[in-house]
């Protein structure tokens, strides 16, 4: 089985510039199929810049990305049918309930017996009992979990989620996590941006550090966590968090620039 093959995104030297600001500086990176792939930054490093040409919403400037072995630039059509994207917010119907929601989805996917389909998402994200009502009555942890159901009507192989934690409060956070592990269980391969440490170490099978344009440290936590040596605390050792590595390589890094 070759690289390519085994691979569910490939990105290498993607560059991309608003005018005079470079956002992308030569990002590489690749994303095992089945796998999560965690791409963590502060606000304004690039995270969303990358999701929006992987799914096709932007073109960039130089590099080349495949999504599921398609090229994102001369098989967008074919990159488009194999993810699905979640944004920041919750793209829910208020007025419709949860199984409408559902529903209205896989028939504009034009997907056989589009009850059945919600019926078992609603099952598998742990709504049934909140499936006829109003999409407004939700909380924010039942309307992402809703918003995630609904990308993954037709079985996409790749999903792209886009902070989808931002203005959860801790409990429908957790919520949120427990979905995303569910997805990658079944085989989903899913690359998550995020600004949250803890969301990177509780989910990622990897974790990439993107900052000032660029990858400056990618691979699992136990590796990121390898970077810097264990603290002792009052004679025993304590190995280093996430947190720790993250501060510790982006402000070496901010200070080199």
């Amino acid at each position: 089985m070759t690289t390519q093959q085994v691979q569910a995104i490939r990105v290498q030297g993607l560059r991309k510039s608003y005018k005079a600001l470079q956002v992308l500086r030569g990002v590489d990176f690749d994303v095992a199929r089945g796998s999560i792939f965690a791409l963590l930054g502060s606000n304004g490093a690039g995270k969303t810049t990358v999701v929006r040409i992987l799914s096709t919403l932007l073109k960039a400037d130089a590099g080349t990305a495949s999504v599921n072995g398609f090229d994102v630039a001369t098989q967008p059509a074919d990159v488009r049918e194999s993810i699905s994207l979640t944004g920041q917010f919750a793209a829910v119907d208020e007025v419709l309930s949860g199984r409408e929601n559902l529903v209205l989805v896989a028939r504009l996917r034009h997907q056989k017996n589009p009850g059945r389909i919600a019926d078992d998402l609603l099952t598998r994200f742990s709504l049934t009992e909140a499936a006829t009502r109003k999409v407004a009555t939700y909380s924010g942890g039942m309307r992402r979990r809703l918003d995630i159901a609904m990308s993954l009507i037709g079985n996409p192989p790749v999903i792209f989620l886009d902070e989808p934690t931002t203005g959860l409060d801790p409990e429908a956070r957790i919520e949120v996590w427990d979905a995303v592990k569910a997805l990658a269980a079944r085989g989903t391969t899913v690359l998550l941006t995020t600004q949250y440490l803890d969301e990177a170490e509780q989910l990622a099978d990897r974790i990439a550090i993107l900052h000032q344009g660029r990858i400056i440290v990618n691979g699992t936590l136990a590796e990121l966590r390898r970077l810097l040596p264990p603290a002792k605390v009052e004679y025993v050792e304590k190995q280093p968090t996430l947190e720790d590595v993250f501060f510790a390589i982006v402000g070496a890094n901010g200070k080199d620039s």
